[in-house]
């Protein structure tokens, strides 16, 4: 039975039942709950606009704090507090030179995430 959802009705199947060969074949390729909550807490590093302005200035440059201060027009504070906290999600990663701290991506896999979004978000908008 579908249903009107603008009306805050939710689509229900017509007739209840269950298909036992999709539920195993499902199932069999679910991940480890342990691997689920761990890909949970990644999306939830990428809910912030802020963040996700530092994750796209990464990923096409290694960039300082002052770099990222300027680029984002924010202030120290602010974006070291995100940059920790992505540290934390082991998205970016730091290196020092010196006095200063360059920070990247990790690895691909979050620039590819990064890009896969875009293309996502902009095809949404055609």
């Amino acid at each position: 039975m579908k249903t009107d959802s603008s009306q805050g009705l939710i689509e229900t199947c017509a007739v209840k039942g269950i298909h036992p060969d999709v539920i195993a074949r499902v199932e069999s390729n679910m991940p480890e709950a342990v691997h689920l909550y761990e890909l949970s807490d990644l999306f939830k590093a990428f809910g912030d606009s802020t963040r996700i302005g530092i994750l796209w200035a990464l990923s096409i440059s290694e960039l300082c704090v002052c770099d990222l201060c300027a680029l984002l027009k924010m202030k120290q504070p602010a974006v070291s507090h995100q940059l920790r906290n992505l540290k934390q999600a082991r998205i970016v990663k730091s290196r020092r030179e010196g006095k200063v701290v360059f920070y990247s991506l990790d690895d691909e896999h979050v620039a590819r995430l990064i890009r896969l979004g875009m293309e996502h978000v902009r095809e949404q908008g055609r």
